[in-house]
């Protein structure tokens, strides 16, 4: 009888695990979305992690008509994942006019030790291979710092510290490789507690409107001047 009570219990456990309550599907994320090309337009792809997942869509409302702009399907992650996956990740049938790109933000990640999950000597070495690779594919190239890390005690553990010593790293790679770079730290902290979320790397909608709009005028500028 007790095995029997066990069996109906699981059972009862297993079929209301497996109803999903109406309308509490996860939605899938726009920035994900599949862009078609509208022909005679740039082709521009986003690379980065969720900063820049926020402002996709609104990248692409500013630059409705005027760019297709298309992003990686998933995080971007630390640079260690960009190598792994920069192939598959830029592989395309029509050539990128731009390439829009980051990594730091998930590098710089702590563990329980404080342990940065890329130390920056290996972000260094990364982002030199992951620069490397994008110049080959003639694109024009815009480089993206990372963001700040408000004061408080973030999830996962992040140090703002960290963001100013890896983006003096990028900086010197991207200045050595003649990359453009749009400086989104130095835009948003003066603004941070604004625009960003209360104790998170994260930013509002708003937030992440204000981001887009100087994302969009350095691509404008930059597909213009022709460089």
């Amino acid at each position: 009888m007790r095995s029997l009570a066990v069996l109906l219990i699981t059972a009862a456990v297993c079929s209301a695990q497996s109803k999903k309550a109406p309308g509490k599907a996860e939605q899938p994320n726009p920035a994900y979305r599949v862009v078609e090309d509208v022909p005679g337009l740039p082709r521009a792809l986003i690379i980065g992690d969720s900063i820049s997942m926020g402002y996709t869509e609104p990248v692409r409302k500013l630059l409705e008509g005027k760019f297709n702009v298309h992003r990686i399907p998933t995080n971007g992650g630390p640079t260690i994942r960009g190598i792994e996956q920069l192939e598959s990740w830029i592989t395309a049938p029509k050539q990128w006019d731009l390439i829009h790109f980051n990594f730091g933000l998930h590098d710089l990640r702590q563990d329980a030790a404080g342990k940065r999950q890329v130390p920056l000597g290996d972000y260094e070495k990364n982002l030199r291979q992951i620069t490397a690779r994008l110049k080959k594919t003639g694109a024009k190239l815009v480089w993206a710092s990372t963001t700040p890390v408000p004061e408080g005690k973030v999830e996962p553990p992040r140090s703002d510290a960290d963001v100013v010593a890896y983006n003096a790293v990028a900086r010197r790679v991207m200045e050595e490789h003649g990359v453009s770079m749009l400086d989104l730290y130095s835009l948003a902290l003066p603004r941070l507690g604004a625009i960003q979320r209360p104790v998170n790397v994260h930013f509002t909608d708003a937030g992440s409107d204000e981001l887009a709009g100087h994302v969009a005028a350095v691509w404008k500028k930059l597909v213009s001047s022709g460089r």
